[in-house]
């Protein structure tokens, strides 16, 4: 069990003096840096901290009360390489080349920063799902560890068929008794929960009901066959919990755990419709929690303002004493959000926008074409531009809506095309979306009243992309170039590349695993 003790918190043991606006934090050399815990989830955007009933999150409700609760948290990019990218090098996806795609070649010329600290004297590790799915290899052809060295080799009798084998924190427990015991560390644990498939009515199963569920998203059916299905999903997220609460306990054991900053967190939206792959702000908006207790200043609070992954990355550096650029990582976008963690916080940051954006996900449309968005969050308001409204934003019917994971809802809502009174449940998943999308996130959190054509937004329209164009173009985004073709030119590494092509070619057994054979909708494309 984890302890709820509390202890005096001593600012990264450094005074807030360090910490006035337009200053690095100046470490103390004398005391030991921190150690580093990332937890991700894989497709979660649940926890019990935000009053969810229908999930149980002890380990994370803990990390939350001891900690930070952040409830404005953002992926720019919902789906896993894309979104990891961007975590671990602090950069928006759109300046990541390759890396701003779905199952590519990340960059070998971009380091992460579990490179950067192992080559600073962290020992480094990871569990479960780094950085993927794709394909990272250094200059000469060689693996590299972009989350840290694997240890994946203790397995166990998981749950259910569906559930990952690996043992998660028997195998961070390898990794400790690996570690020298002095050396700061950094490890990964990286679930490949909730990720689908599910095992359906594992949920119900384990003692669920369809009742507990307070909220079925309006866009999908609400039937006990999605409800069983979000049960599912919430049973996953429970299971990557309990893995978080045995590695915390590991490290209270050994009394690491005060000196270990810990942040959970997930890549992207649950792999849903309308939710994963997508740039929604249910798709985009994220748990997160972070603890450290030798350096948080009055732990147990909320953070409103927005924050990007992207700012991790410049804040773990800050703390631990490194500069990105000179440790051979490409300059971050994110911004360091350590006045937050001591309760100091900046005013002179602007907090109060999110930059959002996709480009090719899973395959799907003809020559692997992706699905280009740019997106910004301010001021309650989310405002999408779609580049190719022509094409299908799920991928084609043809082939299956490649680009959302298949599940008893999918199958719900294409089903749901055939009946005039529910298409629009189809309309708002897979059908096709005009060039420019503006909603309400105040009042309409799910999205589904676009507010584009309505002549009193012409002024919120005009400001929000200006700030959108402007700050892409200073980030060196290619699309403001008049060059977005290029991230359609990336190799696409995924075995099912060219799936539409080949398909039409004739080829019968090209591997799609990710998506079931009821999803496949021919006639919506006539």
């Amino acid at each position: 069990m984890l302890t709820s003790r509390y202890y005096m918190p001593v600012v990264f043991s450094i005074g807030l003096s360090a910490l006035l606006p337009g200053h690095a934090v100046a470490r103390d050399s004398s005391l030991p840096r921190p150690n580093i815990l990332i937890c991700m989830a894989d497709d979660a955007a649940h926890m019990g901290a935000y009053g969810i009933p229908w999930v149980s999150t002890p380990a994370f409700d803990s990390v939350a009360r001891q900690g930070l609760l952040f409830r404005n948290a953002f992926t720019c990019n919902s789906k896993s390489a894309p979104s990891r990218a961007s975590f671990i090098t602090g950069r928006n996806s759109w300046q990541l080349r390759e890396a701003a795609n779905h199952w590519c070649e990340f960059p070998r010329d971009i380091m992460s920063f579990p490179e950067a600290l192992e080559h600073d004297g962290y020992f480094t590790g990871y569990t479960g799902k780094g950085w993927g799915p794709g394909i990272a290899v250094d200059s000469l052809g060689n693996d590299r560890y972009l989350t840290g060295r694997p240890y994946n080799d203790i397995k166990c009798v998981p749950p259910t068929r569906q559930i990952n084998a690996i043992d998660y924190s028997a195998n961070f427990g390898a990794f400790l008794r690996d570690w020298d015991g002095e050396t700061p560390f950094c490890f990964w644990y990286g679930a490949r929960e909730p990720h689908r498939k599910y095992e359906y009515g594992s949920g119900l199963r384990a003692g669920k009901s369809v009742s507990d569920i307070d909220s079925v998203p309006s866009y999908w059916p609400d039937n006990d066959t999605v409800r069983t299905d979000m049960l599912d999903y919430a049973y996953e997220i429970e299971y990557f919990d309990r893995h978080l609460g045995s590695i915390l306990s590991q490290l209270d054991s050994i009394g690491q755990l005060d000196n270990t900053i810990v942040l959970v967190t997930s890549d992207n939206g649950m792999p849903f419709p309308r939710c994963k792959g997508q740039e929604y702000y249910q798709a985009s908006r994220l748990p997160m929690a972070m603890m450290w207790r030798d350096g948080l200043a009055n732990p147990g609070r909320e953070v409103r303002e927005l924050i990007g992954h992207i700012d991790v990355v410049p804040t773990l550096m800050e703390i631990i004493g490194m500069d990105p650029e000179k440790a051979g990582m490409l300059s971050v976008t994110g911004r360091s959000f350590t006045d937050i963690i001591a309760d100091s916080t900046d005013r002179t940051v602007d907090r109060g926008y999110m930059m959002l954006g996709k480009e090719r996900h899973d395959v799907g449309r003809p020559d692997d074409q992706g699905y280009p968005i740019r997106g910004i969050v301010r001021d309650g308001y989310l405002f999408v531009r779609n580049y190719e409204p022509a094409r299908w934003p799920s991928g084609n019917p043809s082939t299956g809506y490649m680009d959302t994971d298949g599940s008893p809802t999918k199958t719900a809502i294409i089903k749901a095309r055939l009946d005039s009174t529910t298409r629009r449940l189809w309309d708002l998943s897979m059908g096709k979306r005009p060039q420019v999308e503006l909603y309400d996130i105040v009042h309409d959190p799910e999205c589904v009243r676009n507010l584009a054509d309505e002549p009193a937004m012409k002024g919120v329209i005009e400001r929000l992309e200006r700030e959108m164009t402007a700050r892409l173009t200073e980030q060196g985004d290619p699309r403001m170039a008049g060059e977005g073709h290029l991230f359609d030119g990336y190799p696409n590494m995924c075995p099912s590349r060219m799936y539409w092509n080949r398909v039409r070619a004739g080829e019968k057994k090209i591997p799609h695993g990710w998506i079931s054979k009821s999803d496949f909708d021919p006639e919506a494309e006539e």
